[in-house]
């Protein structure tokens, strides 16, 4: 596996240059956690370096005006720190929960972000002909065990595209190569990283659609956590 790290004084250059957005998007998570169980990283420091600075790291590997689907989005992590610091990337956001669409469409409105809203389940967008192998990047963070991550979102990516976990300090290739050969990837890429100040081990894995994905996948109906492939 090759192995580099992510520019952090890029990550501190952006984030700085967009100071004011994300202290906007801060105070919006805030705002609306209490309600919608957003996140348990509360205190600004640690949304600064465990949220936006992680988010952040996996910037690099995005290419100018990619297209990116975000599965899982939550809160809003990566997708909306990338999308602070790059006007030039535009997202669909997939989530299950219709509360924390409701805050994403917010964050969107408030922040002029390029985004849409997909309040569906990952599986079935993949089965979904308007999404399925049309974006450039997917993308995904703290949402599942990397084999079943995969087969969430390895649909999504056009041949020529990549996808990419952000995961912590242990990046699970080793239980997922069977699922990222089947699902149309190539070789795993693992990017390890500190986030500095002692806030922790993190790792980043890319891989890249080198061919279609099989039309059984995703399987739906929960297998993909119940017996992954």
């Amino acid at each position: 596996m090759k192995e580099k790290a992510p520019d952090f004084g890029r990550c501190r250059a952006l984030y700085e240059e967009n100071a004011d957005r994300f202290a906007a998007f801060a105070a919006l998570l805030t705002a609306y956690n209490a309600r919608f169980n957003l996140t348990s990283v509360t205190e600004e420091r640690e949304i600064r370096f465990k949220h936006f600075y992680d988010s952040l790291a996996g910037e690099f590997l995005l290419p100018e005006g990619a297209r990116a689907a975000e599965v899982g989005s939550g809160g809003g992590f990566p997708s909306v720190p990338l999308m602070i610091a790059r006007p030039d990337l535009s997202f669909t956001l997939i989530e299950s929960t219709g509360k924390k669409c409701e805050f994403l469409g917010v964050v969107i409105r408030e922040l002029g972000l390029r985004a849409e809203v997909v309040n569906a389940r990952a599986e079935d967008v993949g089965r979904d002909p308007r999404y399925r192998e049309k974006f450039d990047v997917c993308c995904a963070r703290a949402v599942a065990r990397l084999d079943t991550l995969a087969e969430y979102c390895m649909p999504l990516v056009r041949t020529g595209g990549q996808f990419i976990a952000y995961k912590g300090g242990m990046p699970e290739t080793d239980i997922a190569s069977r699922a990222i050969s089947l699902l149309g990837g190539g070789e795993a890429e693992v990017i390890r990283y500190a986030l500095w100040e002692g806030f922790g081990a993190r790792c980043l894995v890319a891989v890249p659609k080198v061919k279609r994905t099989p039309p059984q996948y995703p399987r739906g109906n929960g297998a993909e956590r119940r017996k992954p492939l």
